[in-house]
């Protein structure tokens, strides 16, 4: 008999309808547990592997560890965080209608809705900030790669821990639909205008926005003047982010987002961030 866990994480999946996913194991700085740096674990698996992999991810999400999920690659998605019960409604009423529902905290919600087509990174990321923004959701969580929370596990942030000890678990609302929303057409015909007239403009100033949405660190990677170093995108990035006050948690992901092997093990890993993330916050603090 399959456990509650398996079945929530093979709808999540069956709704969001991709090949291959990234999973993000988050332990996030508590004081006084002894550890001194959020640490990302990350893996990439195809569907069959990922659930074959639930017991292990329980264990994970048992010591401290959240557990998030985003596709691998360029995809159909857009995932909107942050949302309330009304604005689930509302995304419903006005042809906006989710693949999936997933209930991340109390009354705090994650949609995913399904374009019908692969959309490139620049139009993804756009086509989520404009959902999150007609709704009411978290601009700086929707860019075209952001991490997800993964049904079935608990939700380890020590401000929803229960009297008890116990952590609430992430669940899917409602039926799910591996299917487009009414209004995908209409509404990317208006992010492809959106992004042509972003484009221009990037093209004219790499750094110009005129939208007052919070950059992503695919804004930082796609900014020529960086010239591809990671190392400075990635300090470059922290220091914008936790100035607009971007937690330090919310910086580590999207670091952790590309590939650091390199680095070394995952505490050396897990050290590079501290590292950028320290300097980051030392260099506003100079004012610079």
């Amino acid at each position: 008999m399959k456990s509650r866990t398996l079945v929530a994480v093979e709808q999540q999946i069956n709704a969001m309808g991709c090949e291959v996913y990234e999973i993000g194991l988050f332990k996030p700085h508590v004081p006084g547990s002894g550890s001194r740096q959020p640490e990302m674990l990350p893996r990439t698996w195809d569907r069959a592997t990922l659930l074959k992999s639930v017991p292990w991810l329980r264990y994970q999400n048992s010591q401290g560890r959240n557990v998030y999920i985003r596709p691998k690659g360029e995809h159909h998605l857009s995932m909107v965080d942050d949302l309330t019960a009304d604005a689930v409604k509302r995304m419903k009423a006005e042809g906006f209608t989710p693949s999936l529902v997933v209930e991340t905290s109390p009354g705090n919600f994650q949609a995913w809705v399904n374009h019908g087509e692969i959309l490139p990174q620049r139009m993804s990321t756009l086509a989520a900030r404009a959902i999150a923004e007609k709704f009411d959701g978290d601009r700086g969580a929707a860019d075209w790669r952001h991490f997800g929370r993964l049904a079935g596990f608990t939700n380890r942030k020590q401000k929803y821990q229960g009297t008890n000890g116990d952590f609430p678990f992430v669940k899917i609302i409602g039926n799910w639909q591996a299917a487009a929303y009414p209004n995908a057409q209409e509404f990317l015909a208006a992010v492809r205008k959106l992004n042509a007239h972003r484009e221009a403009e990037i093209a004219r100033s790499p750094m110009v926005i005129s939208d007052r949405r919070l950059l992503s660190i695919d804004d930082f990677r796609a900014n020529p003047s960086y010239g591809g170093d990671g190392n400075r995108i990635d300090l470059a990035y922290a220091v914008y982010a936790l100035s607009h006050g971007l937690s330090a948690d919310s910086v580590t992901q999207a670091i952790g987002s590309r590939d650091l092997s390199k680095k070394g093990s995952e505490s050396r890993q897990a050290a590079y961030s501290a590292r950028t993330i320290a300097k980051a916050q030392a260099r506003i603090e100079n004012g610079r």
